[in-house]
């Protein structure tokens, strides 16, 4: 978490009202989800292009954008801009582990953006921009961490920096506005931040 939760913004009770409606697949981004799939939260800079990454993978269920890792709840994207919620902006994958399993989705996430970037991705600044993994079980916490081992190996054999990536069990994840769901579908046009570092991922 990047700000002590004394200082986060208080937030509200209320949920972010959305359709819940996937605006490609038209599959239900909301719970319930059936047994056989797998949720994690993965940060790496602006939502929108990292939420499209992921949803044209085949094995991916359904993706949503919206905050976690931070303190304030149910934040809306004008307070996580400020920094003063903790939060990172963030895309939940829900997958299928036996179409696509979660090393081949962590090697997808670290090849997308920079890691080593600390509170920022390219021009987007900010904490809200930050690298972060957000797991739900002890078995992808290990497997992170062993990802993000071997990536920071290969970065290092090509000059790279040292990687920043906040690895932690999420606590809890908000949906952001309607207009963020899906964004690069109804906007075409609109702006996409990936960035990788042109250094492959060791997998295996």
């Amino acid at each position: 978490m990047s700000i002590d939760p004394a200082r986060a913004l208080p937030g509200r009770d209320t949920p972010m009202e959305i359709s819940g409606i996937h605006g490609v697949t038209g599959r239900s981004l909301v719970p319930p989800f059936a047994e056989n799939l797998r949720e994690i939260v993965l940060g790496l800079g602006c939502f929108w292009g990292a939420e499209r990454l992921f949803w044209q993978l085949p094995g991916v269920h359904v993706t949503a954008v919206g905050y976690a890792g931070g303190a304030t709840p149910n934040p809306t994207y004008d307070e996580t801009c400020t920094g003063l919620t903790g939060h990172a902006e963030v895309v939940r994958v829900i997958f299928d582990p036996v179409e696509i399993d979660l090393e081949r989705l962590l090697r997808v996430f670290w090849e997308a953006h920079d890691p080593t970037q600390g509170n920022r991705q390219g021009n987007d600044i900010g904490p809200q921009y930050r690298s972060a993994i957000y797991v739900t079980d002890d078995d992808q916490l290990v497997l992170a961490r062993r990802t993000r081992d071997a990536y920071q190996q290969a970065l290092q054999r090509a000059g790279g920096g040292r990687i920043t990536t906040e690895i932690a069990p999420l606590e809890a994840f908000y949906y952001a506005e309607e207009y963020h769901q899906q964004y690069l579908a109804k906007n075409p046009g609109g702006y996409c931040g990936l960035r990788g570092t042109g250094v492959s991922c060791p997998t295996g």
